[in-house]
């Protein structure tokens, strides 16, 4: 009984910064990490639609002459 455990400590602390810290400090930090969040979604959103309209492309065609003169230099260099 002594000794104070680590939660002890953070729930001092907690209290210490509301006191002295000022009140308004807390919820600008909130606010600012849920703007963070948000501005974290949105990004997500539009890679997600960036990869929709990639999708919806027409595929690119491989011309097969360069395919086979390229399948033929890896052999080359493979087998030295």
């Amino acid at each position: 009984m002594g000794s104070f455990s680590i939660w002890h400590w953070l729930i001092v602390l907690a209290v210490v910064l509301i006191l002295f810290g000022g009140g308004g400090k807390i919820p600008k930090l909130m606010r600012d990490m849920g703007q963070g969040i948000n501005a974290f979604k949105k990004g997500l959103k539009e890679d997600n639609k960036k990869k929709e309209g990639e999708s919806g492309e027409d595929p690119k065609v491989i011309d097969q002459d360069s395919a086979m003169a390229s399948s033929q230099d890896r052999d080359k260099a493979a087998n030295g």
